[in-house]
Protein backbone atom coordinates (compact mmCIF):
# COMPACT_ATOMS: atom_id res chain seq x y z
CA UNK A 1 0.00 0.00 0.00
CA UNK A 2 1.47 3.12 -0.95
CA UNK A 3 0.95 5.51 2.19
CA UNK A 4 2.38 8.54 1.02
CA UNK A 5 -0.13 8.68 -2.00
CA UNK A 6 -2.73 7.87 0.43
CA UNK A 7 -1.81 10.51 2.71
CA UNK A 8 -1.45 13.07 0.05
CA UNK A 9 -4.82 12.12 -1.16
CA UNK A 10 -6.39 12.31 1.66
CA UNK A 11 -5.00 16.09 2.36
CA UNK A 12 -6.44 16.90 -0.95
CA UNK A 13 -9.64 15.60 -0.37
CA UNK A 14 -9.53 17.57 3.35
CA UNK A 15 -8.59 21.14 1.24
CA UNK A 16 -11.53 19.94 -1.66
CA UNK A 17 -14.48 17.82 0.09
CA UNK A 18 -16.68 18.41 -2.92
CA UNK A 19 -18.18 16.03 -5.34
CA UNK A 20 -16.35 18.08 -8.21
CA UNK A 21 -13.04 17.70 -6.94
CA UNK A 22 -14.13 13.90 -5.63
CA UNK A 23 -15.14 12.76 -9.05
CA UNK A 24 -11.92 14.45 -10.88
CA UNK A 25 -9.88 12.27 -8.90
CA UNK A 26 -11.39 9.18 -8.61
CA UNK A 27 -9.29 7.02 -10.26
CA UNK A 28 -7.02 8.08 -8.20
CA UNK A 29 -9.32 6.88 -5.12
CA UNK A 30 -9.99 3.63 -7.34
CA UNK A 31 -6.32 2.57 -6.91
CA UNK A 32 -5.62 3.57 -3.55
CA UNK A 33 -8.81 1.52 -2.56
CA UNK A 34 -7.81 -1.71 -4.17
CA UNK A 35 -4.86 -1.15 -2.56
CA UNK A 36 -6.71 -0.76 0.83
CA UNK A 37 -8.58 -4.11 0.09
CA UNK A 38 -5.44 -6.35 -1.01
CA UNK A 39 -3.62 -5.22 2.20
CA UNK A 40 -6.80 -6.42 4.53
CA UNK A 41 -6.93 -9.53 2.79
CA UNK A 42 -2.98 -10.36 3.31
CA UNK A 43 -4.50 -9.21 7.29
CA UNK A 44 -7.00 -11.44 7.53
CA UNK A 45 -5.27 -14.45 6.28
CA UNK A 46 -2.35 -12.94 8.85
CA UNK A 47 -4.86 -12.83 12.14
CA UNK A 48 -5.98 -16.07 11.38
CA UNK A 49 -3.64 -17.35 11.98
CA UNK A 50 -3.22 -16.36 15.97
CA UNK A 51 -7.31 -15.85 15.92
CA UNK A 52 -9.15 -18.38 13.55
CA UNK A 53 -12.10 -16.85 14.36
CA UNK A 54 -11.90 -14.00 11.76
CA UNK A 55 -11.22 -16.22 8.92
CA UNK A 56 -14.41 -15.88 6.95
CA UNK A 57 -14.42 -11.84 7.95
CA UNK A 58 -15.21 -10.61 4.05
CA UNK A 59 -12.50 -8.48 3.10
CA UNK A 60 -15.16 -6.22 0.95
CA UNK A 61 -17.25 -5.67 4.09
CA UNK A 62 -14.52 -5.00 6.22
CA UNK A 63 -13.57 -1.18 4.43
CA UNK A 64 -15.33 1.85 5.12
CA UNK A 65 -16.68 4.07 2.71
CA UNK A 66 -15.58 6.96 2.00
CA UNK A 67 -19.05 8.80 1.77
CA UNK A 68 -20.56 10.25 5.16
CA UNK A 69 -23.54 10.01 6.11
CA UNK A 70 -25.62 13.24 5.94
CA UNK A 71 -28.35 12.75 7.57
CA UNK A 72 -28.03 14.43 11.07
CA UNK A 73 -24.74 15.68 10.30
CA UNK A 74 -24.23 19.52 10.34
CA UNK A 75 -20.95 19.08 8.55
CA UNK A 76 -22.06 18.65 5.31
CA UNK A 77 -18.72 17.68 3.99
CA UNK A 78 -19.43 14.45 1.44
CA UNK A 79 -16.36 12.38 2.14
CA UNK A 80 -14.51 10.79 5.11
CA UNK A 81 -11.07 11.85 5.28
CA UNK A 82 -9.81 8.70 6.38
CA UNK A 83 -9.36 5.35 4.52
CA UNK A 84 -10.36 2.81 7.39
CA UNK A 85 -11.10 -0.79 8.00
CA UNK A 86 -12.64 -3.10 10.51
CA UNK A 87 -11.75 -6.86 10.66
CA UNK A 88 -14.12 -8.91 13.08
CA UNK A 89 -15.41 -12.56 13.12
CA UNK A 90 -18.95 -11.18 12.77
CA UNK A 91 -17.71 -9.81 9.14
CA UNK A 92 -19.65 -6.60 10.83
CA UNK A 93 -17.99 -3.85 11.11
CA UNK A 94 -20.76 -1.31 13.20
CA UNK A 95 -21.21 -2.19 16.92
CA UNK A 96 -25.02 -0.76 16.49
CA UNK A 97 -24.80 -4.16 13.69
CA UNK A 98 -23.47 -6.40 16.53
CA UNK A 99 -19.72 -5.92 14.99
CA UNK A 100 -18.34 -7.28 18.09
CA UNK A 101 -14.75 -6.66 19.20
CA UNK A 102 -12.64 -5.89 16.02
CA UNK A 103 -9.28 -5.11 14.94
CA UNK A 104 -9.52 -2.04 13.77
CA UNK A 105 -7.17 0.99 11.61
CA UNK A 106 -7.29 4.09 9.91
CA UNK A 107 -4.78 6.69 8.05
CA UNK A 108 -5.92 9.80 8.19
CA UNK A 109 -5.69 13.59 6.54
CA UNK A 110 -2.80 14.55 8.52
CA UNK A 111 -0.92 11.85 8.34
CA UNK A 112 -1.83 9.77 11.28
CA UNK A 113 -1.80 5.82 11.25
CA UNK A 114 -4.49 4.38 14.15
CA UNK A 115 -4.57 1.02 15.56
CA UNK A 116 -7.20 0.14 17.58
CA UNK A 117 -8.16 -3.46 18.87
CA UNK A 118 -11.61 -4.02 21.34
CA UNK A 119 -15.07 -2.66 20.93
CA UNK A 120 -15.56 1.10 20.48
CA UNK A 121 -18.78 2.34 21.92
CA UNK A 122 -20.94 -1.26 22.47
CA UNK A 123 -24.85 -0.86 21.91
CA UNK A 124 -26.54 -0.99 25.53
CA UNK A 125 -27.15 -4.73 25.46
CA UNK A 126 -24.17 -5.28 24.50
CA UNK A 127 -22.13 -3.09 27.05
CA UNK A 128 -24.12 -4.97 29.67
CA UNK A 129 -23.08 -8.09 28.54
CA UNK A 130 -19.23 -6.97 28.99
CA UNK A 131 -19.83 -5.70 32.11
CA UNK A 132 -21.25 -9.00 33.26
CA UNK A 133 -18.75 -10.88 32.19
CA UNK A 134 -16.04 -8.64 34.14
CA UNK A 135 -17.85 -10.07 37.22
CA UNK A 136 -18.17 -13.38 36.24
CA UNK A 137 -14.56 -13.75 34.78
CA UNK A 138 -12.48 -10.93 36.72
CA UNK A 139 -9.70 -13.58 36.92
CA UNK A 140 -9.35 -13.62 33.29
CA UNK A 141 -10.29 -9.60 32.55
CA UNK A 142 -7.71 -9.26 35.23
CA UNK A 143 -5.10 -11.05 32.87
CA UNK A 144 -6.07 -9.36 29.77
CA UNK A 145 -5.27 -6.27 32.22
CA UNK A 146 -2.26 -7.49 32.89
CA UNK A 147 -1.06 -8.09 29.81
CA UNK A 148 2.59 -6.91 29.48
CA UNK A 149 2.31 -6.56 25.38
CA UNK A 150 -1.03 -5.14 25.64
CA UNK A 151 0.57 -2.11 28.22
CA UNK A 152 4.05 -2.01 26.47
CA UNK A 153 2.04 -1.21 23.14
CA UNK A 154 -1.03 0.33 23.57
CA UNK A 155 -0.71 1.51 27.16
CA UNK A 156 -3.50 -1.00 28.51
CA UNK A 157 -7.35 -0.35 28.15
CA UNK A 158 -7.71 2.87 27.43
CA UNK A 159 -9.48 4.99 30.21
CA UNK A 160 -11.55 7.23 27.58
CA UNK A 161 -15.46 7.47 27.62
CA UNK A 162 -16.16 6.79 31.02
CA UNK A 163 -18.91 6.77 33.58
CA UNK A 164 -18.71 9.05 36.84
CA UNK A 165 -20.51 6.89 38.74
CA UNK A 166 -20.69 3.32 38.51
CA UNK A 167 -23.63 1.85 36.22
CA UNK A 168 -26.97 0.52 38.17
CA UNK A 169 -26.58 -2.46 40.04
CA UNK A 170 -22.86 -2.43 40.60
CA UNK A 171 -21.55 -2.31 43.88
CA UNK A 172 -17.77 -0.29 44.99
CA UNK A 173 -16.50 -3.09 45.96
CA UNK A 174 -17.23 -4.87 43.04
CA UNK A 175 -14.03 -6.38 41.03
CA UNK A 176 -12.54 -3.89 38.16
CA UNK A 177 -14.66 -1.36 39.57
CA UNK A 178 -12.98 1.59 37.27
CA UNK A 179 -13.44 -0.78 34.33
CA UNK A 180 -17.04 -1.17 34.79
CA UNK A 181 -17.05 2.37 33.87
CA UNK A 182 -16.11 2.35 30.79
CA UNK A 183 -18.08 2.97 27.91
CA UNK A 184 -15.85 1.25 25.54
CA UNK A 185 -13.70 -1.12 25.87
CA UNK A 186 -10.22 -0.82 23.21
CA UNK A 187 -6.58 -0.74 23.35
CA UNK A 188 -5.28 2.03 20.82
CA UNK A 189 -2.06 3.88 19.75
CA UNK A 190 -1.05 6.33 17.05
CA UNK A 191 1.90 6.75 14.96
CA UNK A 192 3.15 8.49 12.19
CA UNK A 193 2.02 6.74 8.97
CA UNK A 194 4.61 9.38 7.39
CA UNK A 195 7.62 7.73 8.62
CA UNK A 196 6.36 4.13 7.90
CA UNK A 197 7.48 2.40 4.59
CA UNK A 198 4.50 1.24 2.73
CA UNK A 199 6.39 -2.61 2.86
CA UNK A 200 6.31 -2.74 6.72
CA UNK A 201 2.74 -1.79 7.15
CA UNK A 202 1.46 -4.99 7.08
CA UNK A 203 3.71 -6.14 9.52
CA UNK A 204 3.55 -3.28 11.93
CA UNK A 205 0.01 -3.79 11.93
CA UNK A 206 -0.11 -8.03 12.25
CA UNK A 207 2.19 -7.21 15.38
CA UNK A 208 0.06 -4.53 16.90
CA UNK A 209 -2.70 -7.16 16.39
CA UNK A 210 -1.44 -10.14 17.95
CA UNK A 211 -0.49 -7.57 21.05
CA UNK A 212 -4.50 -7.00 21.11
CA UNK A 213 -5.63 -10.57 20.51
CA UNK A 214 -6.36 -11.44 23.77
CA UNK A 215 -8.54 -8.87 24.62
CA UNK A 216 -10.32 -9.10 21.39
CA UNK A 217 -10.89 -13.28 22.39
CA UNK A 218 -11.82 -12.32 25.89
CA UNK A 219 -14.54 -9.48 24.65
CA UNK A 220 -15.73 -12.19 22.01
CA UNK A 221 -16.64 -14.55 24.96
CA UNK A 222 -19.05 -12.26 26.71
Amino acid sequence: MHLRDLVQFLGELAENNNRAWFVMNKPRYDILRGELLELVIRLIGGISKFDPAVAACNPKRALFRINRDLRFARDRSPYKTTFSASITASGLKKPSQGGGPAYYFHVDANGKLLVACGEYMPPADRLRAIRHHIVDDAAGFGKVLRNKGLIDTFGGLSPEDSLVRLPKGFEPDTPHAEQLKLKSFIAWRETSAKKIASAEMEDLLLADFRVGAPLVKWLRAA
